[in-house]
């Protein structure tokens, strides 16, 4: 077998990656446009909490979930599963490191397996964690971990939620964010706002079991929304970086290709030799 012979074959190697590289990257594509048109649905629900958490004035309510004064921090730090996107699982990680190094007293508790092993890398303790997660189980795991979260703050043990987790910005740029969780404070000077529109609201529960219950629920749809996020923002994460691997495989290609010519040539001017060597051979017997 000639050289060109052999440079043909990796020839069709490099062909065969590009091509399989170029469905997943399809795949993906396809994947994050889908789930964004999705998530409009959100956007939805938050408009329709809003509205209702508005016809009843809550600002004089004082409950653990919404204002309280316990300085104790925890840091929820989401990861995500999925190929291709390991630096941005390590992005994320740094990002929580940062929040704790603004509050020392922060423990962790992550959601995701391979979040918690880049925790265990640097040698830093997970207080909880919920490991088994894919897409079909958000909101199982949403709900778990609501629950935790609402545990520790109407027990005493924390004050202040932080999670960290990645976010997509658009299509081309995804980043870690730091969102302030609990206590969801920001919901009362928003309904303040507009209450006064509906004086005549008969109130049929106790104000502070009410403001409890709807913290709650806006909690739980809240982390089902970012795990969303999370998983939005690692079909963008794995878009590019298949993206990236396709650019220089495409350019492996055309290199390969080069070397497959210039071997041809070679085999055509050693065959050329050979036959001129074999003629004048004949020619002197």
């Amino acid at each position: 077998m000639g050289k060109a012979s052999k440079v043909k074959v990796e020839v069709g190697e490099v062909r065969d990656l590009v091509d399989l590289v170029q469905v997943l990257k399809d795949i993906a594509d396809m994947r994050y446009h889908a789930m964004s048109a999705q998530r409009i649905k959100f956007n939805r629900f938050n408009e329709s909490f809003t509205e209702f958490f508005n016809l009843v004035g809550f600002s004089h309510v004082q409950h653990p979930l919404v204002n309280n004064s316990n300085p104790n921090p925890l840091i929820l730090v989401i990861s995500t599963e999925r190929g291709f996107v390991g630096d941005l699982n390590s992005r994320v990680v740094s990002r929580a490191m940062e929040e704790k190094e603004k509050s020392p007293d922060s423990k962790f508790v992550v959601a995701g397996r391979r979040g918690v092993v880049k925790f265990e890398d640097m040698g830093q303790k997970v207080q909880k964690s919920w490991e088994e997660i894919d897409e079909h189980s958000f909101y199982e795991v949403a709900m778990e971990i609501k629950t935790y979260l609402v545990k520790e703050v109407m027990e005493g043990r924390v004050g202040k939620v932080i999670i960290v987790y990645p976010w997509p910005k658009d299509y081309t740029v995804t980043k870690p964010r730091a969102v302030k969780l609990l206590p969801c404070e920001d919901l009362l000077p928003k309904q303040s706002q507009t209450v006064e529109k509906f004086l005549n609201v008969l109130e049929e529960s106790d104000p502070l079991d009410m403001i409890g219950y709807l913290a709650d629920m806006w909690l739980l749809s809240k982390i089902y929304e970012i795990f969303f996020d999370t998983n939005l923002a690692a079909a963008a994460a794995q878009t590019q970086q298949l993206d990236n691997s396709l650019t220089k495989m495409r350019k492996e290609r055309e290199v390969v290709k080069l070397k497959y010519r210039k071997a041809r040539r070679g085999d055509i001017d050693k065959s050329l030799r050979e036959v001129f060597s074999a003629r004048l051979m004949v020619g002197k017997t």
